[in-house]
C-alpha cells in the first residue's frame, strides 16, 4: 500500500465516526492547550523580565544590605546586617575604587503624594545621586534628570513617572508644575516614557528625587542605602570590580576572614538566575499539570482504536486475504491514530494561544506565542497519537486472516 492510499484509507476510517472522534481528541486537546497557554505565558514573562525588569547592565553590579533571598535562614541572617551608610557610600565614591568607574547610590520608600486636590496615598519615592539615571538608562519623555550639582545642593527637584502625571496632571504638562511629598513641595523636572506595569511591578508608578533631599526629610537613622557600581572595562572587569569592591567592605567593617560577607551583591548574571529558578519551577509544576490531561488523552484514544479494530476486524481479514501486508495494517493504525491527535494538537494550539492572548488582553499579562510553542504543541501530540496507536496497530496486523474474516 503506498502513502498516498494509507493516508485516504486512515482518513475515511476517522471521517466514518466524526462525532467519537472529536470526543476521543478532547483529552489530547485540553492538554496541548493548556502546555501552549503555560509556555506562552512563562516565555512572554521570561522576555519582559529580561527586557524591563532586570533593567541592571551586564557592568553594573549592587551592593545592599539584603542582596538575593534564597531562604527564611538566609533572610534572618541579612536582617542582621548593618545597614549601608553615607559615610561608607562618600569613601567608596572618593576615588578608592580602582576598578570601578562610577559609583551611585539609592534609597527609596512608598509615601503619599498629591497636587492640589488630587492624592496618591503609596507611591514609591526613590532618592538618588546625579549619575543614577545613566548608570539605569533612565529616558525621558519631556524635561530632564536632575544633576550631581543639583543632588549635592539638595534642591527640591523630582522626576515623576508616566502614572504619577496621568493621575496628578490629566491633560496637563506636569514639567515646572509643583507636587507635594509628604507635604514637602517639589518642582517637577522631568516625566519619564510609559512602561507598563506588570506581574506586579508598576514601572510607572516611581519618582525620583535627590539623594541629599531624601536624607535630610525622609531617612531614618537605620535605614540602609542601596549602592550601584560600574565595573571598570565593561563586562570583563567585573569581577575584578567586585573582588575589590567586597575588599574594602569587608576592611570597612573589621569582618574576620572566617566570616560571610555583611552585605548582599547582585549582579544581572545573579538576577536572570533567579528568575530562571522561579520560572523553572513553575513551569515544571505547570508542566506536570498539563500531562496528567495529555496523558489521559492518549489513554482514550488507544482505548478507542482497540474498539476500533474489534469494529474492523472482517475488514482487517478481508484486506490481509487480499495481500495487504502486516506492516500495512500497522502503518494504517498508527497513522489514524497520529492524525487523531494531531488534529486535536492543532486544536490545542488555537484554544491555548486564544487563551494566552486572552490573559494578556484582560490581566495586562505579558504572553507570547512563537512558531516553535506551535511546532512543539503539534509534535508533542502526534507523538501521544503514535504511542497511543502502537498496542492496537500490533494487535490489528497480528489477527489470524480465518478467523478475522469469520468475525462478526
Amino acid at each position: 500500500m503506498n502513502p498516498t492510499e494509507l493516508l485516504r484509507a486512515s482518513l475515511r476510517a476517522i471521517r466514518a465516526h466524526t462525532l467519537r472522534s472529536f470526543l476521543t481528541l478532547l483529552g489530547v486537546i485540553i492538554g496541548v492547550a493548556t502546555i501552549v497557554a503555560v509556555v506562552g505565558v512563562i516565555s512572554g514573562l521570561n522576555t519582559y523580565v529580561k527586557e524591563k525588569i532586570i533593567v541592571l547592565a551586564p557592568d553594573v553590579f549592587i551592593v545592599q544590605k539584603f542582596g538575593i533571598i534564597r531562604s527564611r535562614k538566609e533572610f534572618l541572617d541579612a536582617l542582621k546586617r548593618p545597614p549601608i551608610t553615607w559615610s561608607e557610600y562618600e569613601r567608596l565614591s572618593s576615588g578608592m575604587l580602582k576598578e570601578a568607574i562610577q559609583v551611585s547610590a539609592a534609597a527609596g520608600n512608598a509615601m503619599p503624594v498629591n497636587s492640589g486636590d488630587k492624592r496618591l496615598p503609596d507611591i514609591i519615592v526613590i532618592g538618588a545621586t546625579g549619575n543614577f539615571g545613566s548608570l539605569f538608562n533612565l529616558e525621558m519623555e519631556s524635561g530632564r534628570y536632575f544633576s550631581e550639582n543639583e543632588n549635592q545642593a539638595a534642591q527640591a527637584v523630582a522626576v515623576i513617572g508616566a502614572n504619577t502625571r496621568e493621575e496628578l496632571f490629566p491633560h496637563l504638562d506636569p514639567v515646572g508644575r509643583i507636587l507635594l511629598i509628604r507635604g514637602l513641595p517639589f518642582r517637577i523636572i522631568g516625566v519619564m516614557p510609559k512602561q507598563g506595569r506588570s506581574i506586579g511591578f508598576n514601572q510607572d508608578g516611581r519618582i525620583y528625587i535627590p539623594l541629599q533631599v531624601y536624607r535630610k526629610n525622609f531617612m531614618a537613622a537605620n535605614d540602609s542605602l542601596e549602592l550601584h557600581i560600574k565595573a571598570r572595562g565593561g563586562v570583563e572587569g567585573l569581577d575584578a570590580s567586585m573582588d575589590e569592591v567586597r575588599a574594602m567592605f569587608r576592611a570597612m567593617r573589621h569582618t574576620s576572614f572566617r566570616n560571610p560577607d555583611p552585605f548582599g551583591i547582585i549582579t544581572q548574571e545573579s538576577l536572570q538566575q533567579l528568575w530562571k529558578t522561579i520560572s523553572s519551577a513553575a513551569f515544571l509544576l505547570l508542566m506536570l499539570i498539563s500531562s496528567v490531561s495529555l496523558g489521559v488523552g492518549g489513554i482514550v484514544i488507544m482505548n478507542i482504536m482497540l474498539v476500533s479494530v474489534v469494529e474492523r476486524t472482517q475488514e482487517i481479514g478481508v484486506r490481509m486475504a487480499l495481500g495487504a501486508r502486516k506492516r500495512d495494517i500497522r502503518h494504517q493504525f498508527l497513522l489514524e491514530a497520529a492524525l487523531l491527535s494531531a488534529a486535536g494538537g492543532v486544536v490545542g494550539v488555537l484554544v491555548g494561544s486564544a487563551g494566552a492572548f486572552t490573559i494578556r488582553a484582560l490581566a495586562d499579562f505579558p504572553a507570547q506565542i512563537t512558531p516553535g510553542i506551535v511546532l512543539t504543541g503539534i509534535l508533542l501530540s502526534t507523538l501521544v497519537g503514535l504511542a497511543a496507536g502502537f498496542l492496537p496497530a500490533y494487535r490489528a496486523s497480528n489477527l489470524v486472516v480465518i478467523d478475522a474474516i469469520r468475525a462478526e
